[in-house]
Parts: structure tokens; sequence; C-alpha cells
């Protein structure tokens, strides 16, 4: 059995783990909760603009954007990876990782090219590591995304899509479903369809002014940096979401550990104090 000292010295320990962990738990939260807001604020954007999206891939206007056009084949694929720039954040970055790896073992397998787009310090970690072709990356994004430092990596796959470098564009991120689950999902954002953006009731046309060309370029563009930084916040509220739940369980597990060791602690000292009195019970007797 370990020393009383020693003992004493691993529950001070374990007590100032406990403090670290219960303190990020704290902060998670706060997080957790504007990340939230953040996220919930973005939603009605994006879905009134993937409503016209909806409207513009069932009409037949005189301009037809390159995102539209769906290629007869696939030789190579663009993919968007989102992750977070810090860990202790329990298996978040872990599984969407993991589905995008298996995604890419599915397109290698399939004889197609790809290019990787990696937003966060994680996945362009992993994706190095990997050997990937990374064409374009952002990280140290703060706790708030924040459109001006993710319009540059999009615009690379964007313009690598209109060059036709590559035929297909999609994104793996964290969806937020609720505080206790979040699930990795991969979308394709390139090239858009009716059925992918969602069905609009009534498909109708649009009268554009001054140009239809202008128009759809700009509407096309900001349609998929739109879709991505939903993306990315999402996977914001992922991640302090994931976060606090598993600063609350490693402060859970630290409480363990105390109560252990302090049980360790008193049967050290119990045994410790009967010694000392058998040790003088017996000298008594021996005079």
């Amino acid at each position: 059995m370990a020393g009383s000292k020693e003992i004493r010295t691993k529950i001070k320990s374990v007590e100032n783990t406990r403090k670290i962990t219960k303190a990020m738990e704290m902060v998670a939260a706060s997080k957790m909760r504007k990340a939230q807001e953040r996220m919930r604020a973005a939603r009605p954007y994006a879905e009134k603009i993937r409503n016209v999206a909806a409207h513009l891939s069932y009409a037949h206007p005189e301009y037809k954007h390159p995102f539209l056009i769906k290629r007869e084949k696939v030789g190579n694929v663009g993919l968007i990876v989102v992750t977070s720039d810090k860990g202790l954040c329990g298996g978040l970055n872990t599984n969407v990782l993991r589905m995008s790896l298996s995604q890419m073992k599915n397109w290698e397998g399939e004889g197609k090219g790809i290019a990787v787009t990696a937003i966060g310090n994680k996945g362009l970690g992993f994706m190095s590591r990997l050997g990937a072709n990374v064409k374009s990356h952002v990280t140290a994004l703060g706790d708030a995304p924040h459109m001006d430092k993710l319009i540059g990596p999009i615009k690379v796959m964007l313009d690598a899509y209109i060059a036709g470098e590559i035929d297909q564009l999609f994104v793996c991120y964290t969806r937020f479903i609720n505080t206790m689950k979040q699930e990795p999902v991969v979308e394709q954002l390139l090239p858009l369809s009716g059925e992918q953006v969602g069905s609009a009731e009534g498909h109708w046309d649009y009268i554009y002014e001054p140009d239809a060309k202008v128009v759809i370029n700009d509407l096309m563009v900001r349609y998929i940096e739109s879709l991505v930084f939903h993306a990315v916040a999402e996977n914001m509220a992922s991640e302090q979401s994931a976060r606090m739940v598993a600063m609350k369980s490693a402060s859970d597990n630290a409480k363990n550990v105390i109560g252990e060791l302090k049980l360790v602690y008193n049967k050290a000292r119990q045994a410790a104090i009967t010694k000392e009195i058998s040790e003088i019970v017996g000298g008594a007797a021996a005079v």
C-alpha cells in the first residue's frame, strides 16, 4: 500500500485537475449558449437563400450557371472538412475525420482524385499527416465564425470547380442536434439540383436586373458561402456542447477518484495508528 504522503499528493493533484475541468465546463457552457444563438440566427437566411436556389434550379433562364450543370463524368472530387482548432471535446473531431477518411477511401476505390480544404487546425493536421492534396485551409477562427476568413479557402474550391479541376464538391461537418447529441454528416454542395436544395412549391423564374448572368453568378457564390458558413456555425455549436459534456464527465470522474483515494488514505492512516498502538501495548507488556 502506498504511503500516506504519496496518497495525499495524488489527492491534491486530482483536486487541482478537477478545478481545471470544472472551470472549462463552465466556460464551454457559456460559449455553447452564444454559439447556439449564432447558429439559430443564421438559419433563417440559409433557409431563404436555399428556397431561392431551389426556384432557380427548376427555372429555365437564358443563362445557366456552371454550378447548376451536372457533369456526365466525375473524375475529381473536392471535400471541405470542418473541424475545431482545439481538442478536449470528446469524439467530435474523431467522428468527422473518420467519416471523411471513409468517404475518401470510397472515392479512391472508384479512381477519383481528391482535393481537400481544411477548416480547423485538427482537420489540417490530420489531412497533412494523411498526405492528402490540401488546396487551401484556414485555422484560428476563434469562438465565432467570420465570413471574411472563410471566403478565401472556399473561393479556391469554387474556382477549381469552374475551371474543371474538380467535378463535385462536398462538405463534411458535425451537425448540432441537441446538447447531448451531435452527428457528422457529408453534404454535396456542387453541382446544385432542385432535389438537393429542397423542393420549392410553385416553382417560378425571376426577373433579373440589370443582367441575369451578373445576378446569378453573385447569388450562386453567396449561396455556397452561406452553406459553408452555416456548417462552420453548426460545428462550433457542436464543439462547445461536446466540450461541456466531456469536461463534466472528467469532473465527475475526478470526484470519484478523489473519493477512492481518500478511502485508501483513511485505511492507510488507520493501519498506521493501529500499528503504533500495538507497539506501545507490546512495549508496556514487556516492561
